[in-house]
């Protein structure tokens, strides 16, 4: 259960952070993925991306934490960037719209990823890494099973229905 609602609860997390963010910058109208509930799955993918990679490497480089520290953020970087264009190449192919395009950077890599955002995903992921999981694991390692099994129930409810809606099934 520990994937599963780790998955959620960064997905969640990602959501209102992308929230916040689009209110302070003055976005119109902040959104966040292309689901209708509170989750953005790319940030439960990224989450556990990070955690099992953080973990192998840390395990197995035996090196000073600060040497880890840094070949961590530069595969980390590399990962993240990988998962936001393949993110972004889907939610185009399969829904047919651009959620971000970041062609107007200095240092990209296509429309979908650029080396300044994936500086900036490589920092958070040291953050999360660092702070953010250490803070909210033991809270996510207490998430009753009855809770797990709803949302998940929630999640595939919307997943579904935003499927059927853009194959204009329903």
């Amino acid at each position: 259960m520990y994937w599963i609602n780790s998955f959620f609860t960064y997905s969640i997390l990602g959501y209102i952070a992308e929230i916040i963010f689009g209110f302070i910058v003055g976005a119109n109208n902040p959104e966040s993925g292309v689901l209708f509930g509170p989750w953005t799955p790319i940030y439960g993918f990224a989450s556990i991306l990070i955690i099992l990679i953080s973990e192998k490497l840390f395990k197995n480089l035996h090196m000073k934490r600060w040497k880890e520290t840094i070949i961590v953020f530069f595969i980390i970087t590399i990962l993240l960037m990988l998962l936001e264009w393949i993110g972004g190449t889907l939610i185009e192919v399969i829904f047919g719209f651009t959620f971000w395009d970041y062609t107007g950077n200095k240092f990209n890599l296509g429309k979908y990823t650029c080396l300044e955002m994936g500086l900036v995903w490589g920092l958070i992921g040291i953050f999360f890494i660092y702070f953010l999981r250490p803070l909210l694991d033991r809270f996510i390692r207490k998430i009753p099973l009855w809770l797990t099994i709803l949302v998940s129930v929630l999640f595939t409810i919307d997943l579904s229905i935003r499927i059927l809606l853009e194959f204009n099934i329903i």
